[in-house]
């Protein structure tokens, strides 16, 4: 079963910098080299890159932890160590990237072959010969590599269609779209055979085309998330011109005015900026019995219907007998040469303006914490502390030195105290723990 996935979590991990080395110059003749530790190597990142292959994010339903490779370590005589390669992962045109933490939008994967760092890698660590000095010419201090970044994303794909097709369950999208593009969907005669979008070019005598997309059925409620809803209109946000197809072969002559109105009410309610679109409504099945007093009762109530700013262009086609369906296709085109590209970017942004996090009032919030545990141990944490103390070797002393000259800088000495911190208390980072000397 060919199974359509447009939307999808997912977490990626970049790889960590390479250590810095303390090493020393160790040459015939020279009795006290100086210092020769080589720097770390970058780590890895993860780069989204848009393969126009692909058409769904099926492949991320069973591989959804990404991690890159980690920096090699510097080496002696001052050599640095290899950085890592990054790591591509191939999404289909059209996906837009969500940071799940901050609930902002990241990027939006368009164009061909376009790429995206959604999460960097770290850089090398320091090797002792940058800490070289006039006072201490023979340093034992190295860097650790730092660490890569961390984020749990969300991948949701939005069809990139140049012509949507839009209308009730069974109105005639498919057959249509199958009728004018090399496109295969499913066609029964029962609602919701649709159930993913169908995507296809239209290739005109003249040389022209576009791409065409057969949306999900849409009903009333849709916009509130009722039958395929969200899943429907997510989709059609980036279309240019709309092709409204409304049935004309019912029983009741009234019901092609209903049924166009409501679906017009979904996409305001969904967004109003949707109903701007170009749009041409196609009256369908023109072939049947009932279609053509439908048709006329239909113009006749849009004739009356004061709520529409001006009257739409109505084209009557018969998919199954291809009547009108190639004129449809010119007209569509004439209208595409008219309307200008949609800017898809700017228009998410306004989307997602209501989910972006706020920034901390407090520049040292997010440089260190400090909480209690109930054994008494100050616990440190903080995205930059945590980061200083990732990058320390601690397994030489000058360099835990250079730590808690660090933390002393940051102010975390006098916050301790402030909180009631007594000479000989423990103090944790992570697993390491010390204790607090005044």
């Amino acid at each position: 079963m060919n199974m359509f996935v447009d939307q999808i979590k997912i977490e990626v991990h970049a790889g960590k910098g390479g250590d810095g080395m303390v090493a020393f110059r160790r040459e015939k003749y020279v009795p006290n080299g100086g210092p020769a530790g080589g720097d770390g190597g970058r780590g890895g990142s993860i780069i989204l890159k848009v393969d126009e292959g692909l058409r769904t994010l099926m492949d991320f339903r069973y591989h959804r932890i990404f991690k890159a490779k980690n920096g090699g370590n510097g080496m002696s005589k001052q050599m640095t160590g290899p950085s890592a390669e990054d790591t591509i992962i191939a999404v289909p045109q059209g996906t837009t990237v969500r940071d799940l933490d901050t609930g902002e939008i990241i990027g939006d994967l368009v164009e061909k072959d376009q790429e995206l760092v959604v999460a960097k890698g770290g850089r090398g660590g320091r090797g002792n010969i940058h800490f070289a000095s006039a006072k201490n010419p023979a340093p034992e201090i190295a860097e650790n590599g730092e660490p890569g970044e961390d984020h749990y994303l969300e991948l949701e794909l939005k069809m990139l269609a140049d012509v949507g097709l839009i209308g009730f369950p069974s109105v005639g999208k498919s057959t249509l779209l199958s009728v004018v593009t090399g496109a295969k969907p499913k066609i029964a005669a029962y609602e919701f055979t649709t159930l993913t979008p169908n995507l296809g070019m239209v290739m005109l005598p003249d040389g022209r085309d576009f791409a065409m997309a057969d949306m999900p059925g849409l009903i009333e409620g849709a916009s509130k998330g009722i039958g395929l809803g969200l899943k429907f209109l997510r989709h059609i946000e980036r279309t240019r011109v709309l092709l409204h197809l409304v049935d004309m072969s019912s029983e009741d002559p009234h019901q092609a005015i209903e049924r166009y109105r409501k679906i017009n009410k979904e996409l305001v309610n969904y967004d109003p900026e949707l109903l701007k679109r170009p749009q041409i409504v196609v009256a369908t099945k023109m072939d049947l019995p009932n279609s053509a007093d439908n048709l006329a009762a239909f113009k006749a109530d849009l004739a009356t219907d004061k709520t529409l700013e001006k009257q739409p262009e109505i084209f009557p086609i018969s998919a199954v007998t291809h009547q009108g369906v190639q004129q449809l296709m010119q007209l569509t085109a004439d209208l595409l040469d008219k309307t200008p590209a949609f800017d898809s970017e700017s228009h998410d942004k306004e989307l997602v303006a209501e989910y972006r996090a706020a920034a901390p009032d407090k520049k040292d919030e997010t440089d260190f914490t400090i909480t209690k545990d109930e054994d008494g141990t100050w616990v440190l944490g903080g995205e930059k502390l945590i980061r200083l103390f990732k990058m320390t070797d601690l397994t030489h002393e000058e360099s835990q030195l250079r730590f808690a000259r660090q933390l002393r800088h940051m102010g975390v000495d006098d916050a301790l105290r402030a909180k009631g911190v007594q000479d000989g208390d423990l103090v944790r980072i992570e697993k390491f723990v010390f204790e607090f000397i005044q």
